[in-house]
Formats: C-alpha cells, structure tokens, sequence
C-alpha cells in the first residue's frame, strides 16, 4: 500500500487528533489488505482494489456535540445493508449497493467486527 504521508498531514491539519487513530486504522488495513491503494482527495480518503471499498472523512453523519473532538467517519459500499448500532447512516444509492457511514472515536473501535465489515466490502468492490 502506498501512503502519501505529507497528502495525509494536509488532509487532517484541522483534525489533528485524529491522526493517530487514523494511523492505526491504515496500519490495519495495511496488514490486513496489502494490495490496497489509497488516494487523499480533498474531503475523504479512499482505500481501493478494483474500486473503491472504504472511505474516510469528517462527513457530519450526527450532530457535532455527538461526535466529540477526535473522530473520523468509515464509508462501507457492502451489497446488504449493515444492522448494528454503530452505524451511523445507511442509504441505498443504487439496487444492491448500501452505502454505510460509521463513527470511528477511539481505538476500540477498531476491532475484529469492524474489519469483518471492511473485508465484506473490500471483496463486494471485487466484484463489481
């Protein structure tokens, strides 16, 4: 995978304690799917094989009292709608495409259901 290290400072420079909990989360996705691109646009990064599987970005998917200072928002493209209480929002753009917004806060938000979800939709995005 590659990282634009200086794109990635630029991108969080006002949500500087986010950083490392972005960090750790590329780092897992890193060893997780090595064979990921990732490209810093100006509103979100995007992790990709084929296409684009996840997403991070500062999207206001809840009210900002509700977000807290250090947090970035994870967008899944997955075939089927997530039920859980960590989503944030759902929607479905296209027939058979979920678009999926989950708040990440803190390290423990990153755990082994949260990278089921990413590999369900790193393997949806080979499909396609």
């Amino acid at each position: 995978m590659e990282f634009m290290h200086q794109d990635i400072l630029l991108f969080f420079a006002r949500h500087q304690s986010a950083l490392p909990l972005y960090e750790a989360f590329a780092a897992r996705i890193a060893a997780q799917f090595p064979d990921s691109k990732i490209r810093v646009q100006k509103t979100q990064i995007t992790f990709s094989n084929r296409h684009v599987y996840a997403c991070v970005s500062f999207m206001p998917v809840k009210k900002r009292a509700q977000l807290g200072d250090s947090y970035f928002v994870l967008t899944l493209g997955l075939a089927a709608p997530l039920e859980s209480e960590r989503v944030a929002v759902k929607t479905e753009p296209y027939p058979g495409r979920w678009t999926t917004h989950i708040v990440i806060r803190e390290l423990s938000d990153l755990d082994e259901e949260l990278f089921a979800w990413i590999a369900q939709a790193y393997e949806f995005s080979e499909k396609k």
